[in-house]
């Protein structure tokens, strides 16, 4: 992945549906070259899909609440078992798996508070395992980015572990 490629994605994560032609003009290549950088950045994994940003209060779900989530065992059983009901669980948008005094970070939109306490009381309390449940509720947004920072020189392209 080059610097071409970096600016590929960047203009595609500020908007995903600028046409190859508006592509090709904003990172200076002309439209066959970029049209084959995309499939390829595509192909490569790198870009996993195109989606559209919705506003989260005009869609009915103006609540954000971040859960930590602590677990009773840290078996691979009690680990596969949470995550497995989390999955499941569509007002959990994120689910982060954490280092620290928490295990799991999850990010809930939901519509009000009494959606949010059902929505512990019945599905998050009936997780086998969980040993506490800490909730924050988000006041507002202060910064919601879309784009990621540029890579460290070398860090581009490095396989995940």
């Amino acid at each position: 992945m080059d610097a071409v490629d970096l600016q590929i994605i960047r203009e595609l994560q500020a908007d995903g549906r600028l046409s190859n032609q508006d592509l090709a003009d904003r990172v200076r290549l002309s439209p066959s070259p970029c049209l084959r950088r995309v499939r390829r950045l595509e192909e490569a994994g790198l870009i996993r899909g195109y989606t559209a940003m919705v506003d989260q209060v005009a869609f009915g779900l103006p609540v954000t609440v971040f859960v930590r989530i602590r677990l009773e065992r840290h078996t691979a059983e009690a680990v596969r078992l949470f995550e497995e009901h989390v999955a499941v669980i569509e007002h959990i948008q994120d689910c982060y798996l954490m280092a620290g005094s928490s295990d799991y970070l999850l990010r809930v939109v939901i519509e009000d508070l009494e959606a949010y306490e059902s929505l512990v009381r019945h599905r998050i309390h009936a997780i086998p395992g969980i040993a506490s449940i800490e909730s924050s509720f988000a006041f507002g947004s202060v910064k919601q980015s879309r784009t990621y920072p540029r890579p460290a020189p070398g860090a581009a392209g490095r396989t995940p572990r």
